[in-house]
This record gives structure tokens, sequence and C-alpha cells, in this order.
């Protein structure tokens, strides 16, 4: 259905490829030229790094000084298991954690749900906040669980950090259990939750796809498989990605984006004159809902592909479907105003021309 909807777009007053704005970061973001050029070295050092032989070796210390490299730039002082991506990343942590029983909110990215098909779902609140008293109910009801919370939804830019933080972390340790937390959309620059496992992926950050990571604490939550990454992880390490993922993190932060946090909120703002920034909670300024007053979100993509911009309907895994956001319907969206909801998400090379560029257009849709 998808492809012949955008089939039915393509004309020859479609913008070039060169003249586009991206603004689907949360999808993923162009490789940084330090990752890039730190993938080219990685190729150098060609040889398998569980190898014994001398080739081997050298590929294994490159490896290992990588995950410190990581470690560092991220502020972890646990363990790094390297991944092909955040959903390997969370199935590992999700499914191997040393528990009986699993609890996800109800606004995780599907790869949550296709980890722990059998979680029990905590609901959010139209405060973008999960509700307290039923967690408290279901971490009081049954053996120790890995409790997934994530640190900033993927589709409305919700930025769950503060009620993670300061409500979350305690009970689910009295209750004998392990926190997880997916933040694949904490954009470089967001303070980390201190959680039990966190999720990372690089290719939301200007680092290559096919690699991620998972932090955990101690291996010890862990049920060990077997294979590569101590025990953890089959399949032989990506040294080339992993390379490409620590140089992305080290030239990461706030003062590398092409945009101040002011001028994305001035953005957001913006947004406001030709529709409704659909914010559950705080926003963490670089990941906008936004809902046209009447024109349904199949329509809004084609209309804006073929000035040349790029934007979804939600997370990348979903919107296909084109049928209503199970995140949105979680946060309260109504069916109507869901329906005409777009996401528009920023990276570290969209500028501020750009953004006013786009909002200039959404502003011309009638």
């Amino acid at each position: 259905m998808c492809k012949a909807i955008f089939a039915i777009a393509l004309s020859k007053t479609e913008a070039p490829i060169e003249n586009r704005i991206y603004l689907d970061h949360a999808a993923t973001s162009p490789l940084r030229p330090e990752a890039r050029a730190a993938m080219e070295e990685g190729f150098a050092i060609w040889a398998n790094p569980s190898s014994p032989h001398a080739e081997g070796r050298k590929a294994k210390q490159a490896l290992e000084n990588t995950r410190e490299r990581v470690k560092k730039a991220l502020g972890w002082d646990g363990e790094v298991i390297f991944t092909s991506g955040a959903s390997e990343a969370l199935a590992i942590g999700l499914q191997r954690a040393k528990v009986d029983r699993r609890i996800v909110s109800a606004v995780e990215h599907d790869a949550v749900f296709r980890a722990a098909p059998d979680a029990e779902v905590v609901p959010i609140n139209r405060d973008g906040e999960i509700c307290a008293d039923t967690l408290s109910d279901m971490l009081g009801d049954g053996p120790a669980p890995i409790v997934a919370v994530q640190l900033i939804n993927s589709e409305t830019g919700t930025n769950l950090l503060p009620f993670v933080q300061n409500t979350l972390r305690e009970p689910v340790h009295k209750a004998g259990g392990l926190f997880l937390s997916d933040c694949s959309q904490f954009a470089g620059f967001h303070k980390l939750p201190e959680a039990d496992m966190i999720v990372i992926s690089a290719h939301k950050i200007g680092g290559p796809i096919g690699i991620g990571a998972l932090l955990v604490r101690d291996y010890a939550m862990l049920v060990p498989t077997g294979g590569h990454e101590r025990g953890y992880r089959a399949g032989t390490e990506n040294l080339p990605a992993a390379l490409g993922f620590a140089a992305a993190l080290e030239v990461g932060g706030e003062n590398s984006w092409a945009t101040t946090v002011e001028q994305r909120f001035d953005f957001k703002n913006a947004l406001y004159d030709g529709g409704n920034v659909v914010s559950p909670g705080s926003i963490a300024s670089h990941i906008f809902a936004v809902a046209h007053p009447s024109i349904s979100a199949q329509a809004l993509l084609i209309r804006l592909d073929a000035k040349g911009f790029a934007v979804s309907a939600g997370s990348a895994c979903s919107s296909g479907t084109l049928k209503k956001s199970r995140v949105l319907d979680a946060f309260g969206v109504d069916d109507d105003t869901a329906s005409r909801t777009i996401r528009v998400s920023l990276g570290w090379n969209t500028t501020a021309e750009e953004l006013e560029r786009f909002a200039e257009a959404w502003k011309s849709l009638t």
C-alpha cells in the first residue's frame, strides 16, 4: 500500500535529492565525517578479533580500545556488549536477564515488544508519565522483574527521564528487579539514566548502521550463551562499525549540532502556525509529532515529499503500515488527531535555515 501511495507522489516537479531537506533523523541520521574516517581505518584492520594469530590480536586490541572509548564517551563504568543495533541489544537484555518476568511501558518501541512478547504492560498518562500506582502494584505482585522504560519516545519526543530518574529506579530495585532503558533516541547529548542496562544505537547519532551496544552494570545480570563478546553474543565483532560508533560518540554533543536548543524550540513553536504539536509530557527538542488541522498523515507525507522534505508518519519500523500509531494511542491521542499526525525529527546536521524552510512549507499546507 505504501509503495503505491508514494509512487503516485513521484513527478517531474519533485525536488532533486541534493536540494531536499531531511527531517527523519529519528529513523536514521547521515554518517558523520569523523565516523566515516574511523571506519576506513577499521577496514585496514581486517582480521577477526577472536583469532589467536598476530593479525587477530591486533584487531582484538583495537576492539578493546574502542570499547573503552565508548565507555568514556558515555560516562559508563559498567560493561559494554557490542551488538548489531538496538533491536539485538534489547533482545539480549530482555530475554537473557536473570529474572522471571518482564514489565514494559506502553509506549516502548516495537522492538521491545518483539523481544518480550509476554511482557506485562504499564500504561502512560496524558502527561507523558508512567502510571506510578499501577507500576507499584505490578512490582509487588509476583517475582522480581526487569522493567523497560525508554529515555525519549521515538514518535513524540517525550522525555521520560524525570520520571525514570526520580521515581522508577528505587522501587524496581526494592522489588529485587532490574531496570533497562532504551536510549536509542538520546541524540548523543541527553543525560543517560542510572539504569542497570542501557541500549544505544549508533546510526541515530551519526554513526554507522549495523552497530549498537547493550551497556550492562554487571555481566552476572545476564545468562551467557557462548560465542563472542565475553560469551554474550554470537557473531564476529564488527570492528570498523565499532570504531565509527566510538568516533560519533566522541564528536557528538550539544555543541556539535548545527542548531541550538533554542532554535529547535523556536521551530517547535513555529509548527503551531500550521497545526498542533502533539506533546504529551516534556519534549526532548529534536523529535516532534505535529498534527495538521485537516490533512491526513498519508497526504501530508506525499505533499511534503514532493516539496523536498523527508518526514515520517511514526517510527520507521511501523509507519509503513499507515495504521494508527500504538504509541499515540497509549499517550491518549484521539483517533482523528492521530490520523493527521506526522513526525518531524532533527539531527546533528540540520540547519536553522532548513527549519525555517520547513516551517514555511508546513504553514502553507491547506
